[in-house]
């Protein structure tokens, strides 16, 4: 199978990101309008509980497992990378397994007891058969990580994004004259569809990818274990399998622990989010409404230009990983910098983007223009968010997940306790969610930052993030004028599309200039590269 380097690996899982995050938004600019703001919420209402069981199962295992495959074919080991798969499919699966049928169970208690609108039920039964399918994909998906080969969970993304989407739509769409509880779980099932999709195209592949690795001759390897004669009874687990569960337990609980403080900070956030709006007065269904246009258009319509950050954080595990082991500090190093480089630089236009031209974007993708003002309010943080991705990876790939954790846990603390006191106060509202979702992703970075830079002596380059705020400044003012001073047509898309695009141009020839971007880096872009 073949590998492909740090660059490459980001590449590839940038592309499949950036379709995903694409095709993501068909859903999300058609669901409000097939089953309103109420709708989402109620999807969204349910989806935190999915994310903290996840978590559970899979927060660390894909990780482990992609370490420490790497390592095994760093040493020339194919059979126990297999080993390693297996010894994570068991455990991931059979925690999928009980989680399933405990979120069953519960799906009654949590919606009339925990949340605030029991109509959330349907939508948290439809949930619960992904619970199981989603433990079976990460397990692979770190396996191919490991190989650093990022191609089949690209490919596999994208065909569950497509799956999902048309699933999504044609389920609520005909669930919805049942109510809009049925129609908000109707999205939910079909969710689980694409993850069913998803899942097969990996094994697909992996049957594919393993039979010819063998008629390669990379397999079976001499680390593979003997097969047992059919009059011999089975043995229990090998002493090498137990070896490899422990240590795979070892990696993954740390790292797991970490996540399910995000994870738990999150269903938090939408519970006591929902109670302090209710104590400021505000009903039900509005604080629902609210609460589903922040999680459901806000925050994914911000997270965008993350899918970059999302790239570079899968590819430095392995990457960093492999320098490490080598006490390679310069390797570390120059990876660091290109991955705060890129997040940064490639984050800033999209932020001055969602800030000047909120009220377009929302109302022309959601037909919402009265969401705009939470974009505005938090488009210019979005870089905290850019950068902390690669950096937690690499306190994770540097085997500092605790480190990881107590920052995600203070920024969690922080972020629940400015949700009860301020979205309870009518005066905030939903604003006061919004506030503390701001101050947790600033404190959460810095802490992350000052971390790696204790960890690995890394040189702290003030330069950079000036420049790229004052480009980001330029470019919004440059924006700003040709949107409203410079009309080329009466349609607001097309005005919107020529000013943002002149802004994007603008944005880039001071990167150019300033010395951010150079021909260099453009070069290491294979299209590129050939084309010139």
């Amino acid at each position: 199978m073949r590998k492909q380097s740090f660059i490459q690996g980001t590449l590839i899982l940038l592309a499949a990101g950036i379709i995903n995050r694409m095709l993501g938004f068909i859903p999300r600019i058609i669901l409000p309008r097939v089953i309103g703001a109420e709708g989402v919420g109620l999807y969204q209402l349910g989806y935190p509980f999915f994310i903290v069981l996840v978590t559970i199962i899979t927060g660390g295992i894909p990780l482990a497992i992609a370490k420490m495959v790497a390592e095994a074919e760093g040493e020339g080991r194919p059979g126990k990378s297999r080993r390693i798969l297996h010894s994570g499919l068991a455990l991931s699966l059979g925690l999928g397994i009980f989680f399933t049928i405990l979120a069953l169970f519960g799906a009654s208690w949590v919606s009339n007891v925990i949340l605030t609108d029991s109509r959330v039920y349907y939508t948290f039964v439809g949930m619960t058969p992904m619970i199981s399918i989603v433990a079976v994909s990460a397990v692979y998906r770190g396996y191919f990580q490991g190989r650093q080969n990022m191609i089949p969970s690209a490919l596999s993304s994208v065909l569950e994004s497509v799956i999902r989407i048309v699933f999504m739509l044609w389920f609520s769409w005909m669930l919805l004259p049942r109510g809009i509880a049925y129609a908000a779980a109707g999205a939910m099932l079909g969710v689980t569809i694409g993850e069913i999709v998803g899942m097969l195209a990996l094994l697909w592949q992996y049957y594919f990818i393993v039979k010819k690795d063998k008629n390669a001759g990379l397999s079976p390897s001499a680390d593979t274990p003997a097969l047992v004669p059919d009059n011999q009874p089975e043995p229990g687990p090998s002493p090498k399998e137990l070896s490899i569960l422990q240590r795979l337990i070892s990696i993954s609980v740390p790292v797991t622990a970490g996540r399910l403080v995000g994870s738990f900070s999150y269903l938090l956030e939408s519970i006591i989010t929902a109670r302090s709006l209710a104590l400021a007065g505000i009903a039900t269904a509005v604080s629902t409404a609210q609460y589903g246009s922040l999680q459901g258009m806000v925050i994914p319509l911000l997270m965008l230009p993350g899918v970059l950050s999302s790239s570079l954080a899968v590819s430095l595990v392995p990457s960093l990983s492999e320098a490490a082991a080598r006490h390679d500090l310069p390797a570390i190093h120059k990876r660091m910098h290109q991955a705060l480089r890129l997040a940064m630089v490639t984050g800033a236009p999209f932020a001055a983007v969602m800030y000047i031209f909120a009220v377009p974007l929302c109302t022309l993708m959601y037909g919402s223009p009265d969401t705009a003002p939470m974009l505005r309010m938090m488009a210019p943080f979005g870089l905290f968010l850019y950068v902390q991705a690669p950096l937690q990876a690499a306190l994770q790939a540097m085997d500092r997940p605790g480190r990881a954790l107590i920052n995600t846990l203070i920024g969690a603390v922080v972020k629940i306790l400015l949700i009860l006191a301020l979205a309870s106060q009518p005066e905030y509202g939903i604003y006061g969610a919004i506030i503390a979702i701001i101050v947790n992703s600033i404190m959460v970075t810095l802490l992350h930052g000052f971390s790696v830079v204790k960890l690995i002596s890394l040189s702290v380059r003030i330069a950079d993030p000036l420049k790229t705020i004052a480009a980001m400044i330029i470019m919004a003012a440059g924006m700003s004028y040709i949107y409203t001073s410079v009309p080329i047509a009466k349609a607001q898309w097309a005005q919107f599309l020529f000013a943002a695009g002149s802004g994007m141009a603008l944005y880039f020839g001071i990167c150019l200039l300033s010395g951010l971007i150079s021909i260099r880096d453009l070069d290491r872009v294979p299209f590129i590269k050939k084309w010139r």
